[in-house]
């Protein structure tokens, strides 16, 4: 059993990663400013500002963990300034300097982004940036302050998930979820699109498996990983496989469609405007078009080398989302199925 700090438990990856190590017999203690998204955890909560320096270094030092896994951020794409993604940046010094001096810490993964690169761009190496908004330049920057400022107070690793789907989710894979389900979802006519996705149980699995005491600090210290599910997912089979399990059990099946990019482009651009006119969350812009043309795989054989095979499937992962969508929209607990079977 580890005693576990978690910084920003209560957001999406930070909710399963909160009830993964809980699961298996961890003291956790996640602090966040937000209540967390599953009651469930709420014991293990406690309300903490990252921007609070004093505050943060006193839960640390009273906790005295031995592992921590810093995830509070801001993670929208809304801000127009560099500041106004300090919890980024500030808050990746001040946890740092919380954690400096604490006896006992034996590790400290740091989550950052794939946005620290424009999508489409596969870095040649760690330290090759181009991000192309405001929130990826925040965490290019607080990449930059853990390795200047960590140093080796403690053993580190940087983590950038890449898009990550399952139970807990919100914007934007619920929303493509949620469209394939009622069937409004378009695929571009003759486009090949493959990513490099995650499922969120994977991912933890992973993040906790950075962690693990048969594994050497050295091993790990001071180098950056990637995490997704392994295998690229071809999108319009990914969409079609959310189809079938969305529509198991009916009298019909959901489907997916294709549609010219032509007419994609015209329905992106009225999302453009009604997001100038305040629509909070328009089914189709340019950003998401572009997104969804642009094929981007990442080399994970480095966090799979030392973490192993994924306890899911993707077909796996699906059926475990379509099912807690499902009871969520029944239940005002929004509480995921007592029993997961894993799939390999």
């Amino acid at each position: 059993m580890a005693r576990i700090l978690i910084t920003g438990g209560s957001g999406f990856i930070g909710t399963n990663l909160v009830g993964f190590c809980l699961s298996r017999g961890d003291e956790v203690l996640n602090l966040d400013v937000r209540p967390p998204r599953n009651p469930a955890l709420a014991q293990a909560a406690r309300p903490v500002d990252i921007l609070d320096a004093v505050r943060l270094k006193q839960a640390v030092r009273a906790y005295r963990p031995e592992y921590i896994f810093h995830l509070a951020a801001r993670t929208d794409l809304e801000g127009k300034r560099l500041e106004d993604y300090a919890a980024n940046t500030v808050g990746v010094s001040n946890l740092i300097a919380a954690a400096s001096g604490v006896p006992g810490i034996e590790r400290v993964v740091f989550a950052s982004s794939m946005y620290v690169c424009r999508l489409g761009h596969i870095p040649r190496h760690e330290s090759d940036y181009c991000p192309h908004t405001c929130y990826g330049e925040s965490k290019v920057l607080g990449e930059r302050i853990v390795r200047e400022q960590a140093g080796d107070s403690f053993a580190w690793t940087i983590v950038r998930p890449t898009s990550i789907w399952g139970p807990w989710f919100d914007v934007p894979y619920k929303g493509f979820f949620k469209a394939v389900e009622k069937g409004v979802y378009f695929h571009p006519r003759g486009h090949l699109v493959k990513r490099s996705y995650g499922f969120v149980l994977n991912v933890v699995a992973q993040m906790a498996g950075l962690i693990s005491p048969q594994l050497d600090a050295h091993r790990v210290h001071g180098r950056m990983f990637y995490l997704a599910d392994y295998e690229p997912v071809d999108v319009r089979e990914w969409a079609g496989m959310i189809a079938r399990a969305f529509g198991a059990g009916k009298t019909h099946t959901s489907k997916t469609h294709e549609a010219p990019l032509s007419l994609l482009r015209t329905l992106a651009a009225c999302g453009d405007w009604g997001k100038r006119l305040g629509v909070r969350n328009p089914p189709l812009t340019s950003t998401r078009l572009n997104n969804l043309l642009t094929s981007a795989v990442f080399d994970l054989s480095a966090i799979r080398s030392l973490c192993g095979e994924s306890p899911y499937t993707l077909e796996a992962g699906v059926r475990i989302t379509v099912e807690w969508m499902r009871r969520a929209e029944s239940s005002s607990l929004h509480a995921l199925p007592a029993q997961l079977e894993r799939q390999t």
